[in-house]
């Protein structure tokens, strides 16, 4: 069977989607308005699901991650009620957050190729 469309790789898309969703029209936490969901991840036996974001338009990142891993932490329960009444699933994965700093490694490493490639010349 092809990874793009085993079992827990869809789940893990559609939980995803759901979580954006909850997040743009049901959520009241100001924490959170800035929250963009970049991925998801879920075991083999679907019993825990690894949510990946990142903020929008916030300076200090590492203060704002802060706040919004708490706001995720103290809402977890009504994401995971949330997303088994709309995904009908036998068993609602447990949902861990963790903020995803690939972009802001990425934008590193491209200041350093961009100093390194300039140094020379």
């Amino acid at each position: 069977m092809s990874e793009e469309i085993n079992r827990p790789n869809r789940v893990a898309l559609e939980i995803r989607k759901t979580l954006m969703e909850i997040l743009q029209r049901e959520t009241k936490d100001p924490r959170l308005e800035k929250v963009n969901i970049t991925e998801c991840k879920v075991s083999k036996d679907l019993s825990i699901a690894t949510v990946y974001f990142t903020l929008i338009g916030v300076n200090e990142q590492e203060a704002a991650a802060q706040d919004a891993i708490a706001a995720l932490a103290k809402a977890k329960g009504f994401f995971r009620t949330e997303i088994g009444k709309r995904m009908h699933l036998r068993l609602t994965p447990e949902i861990r957050f963790f903020y995803d700093t690939v972009a802001e490694n990425a934008s590193h490493i491209e200041d350093l190729i961009f100093k390194a490639l300039y140094q020379k010349q």
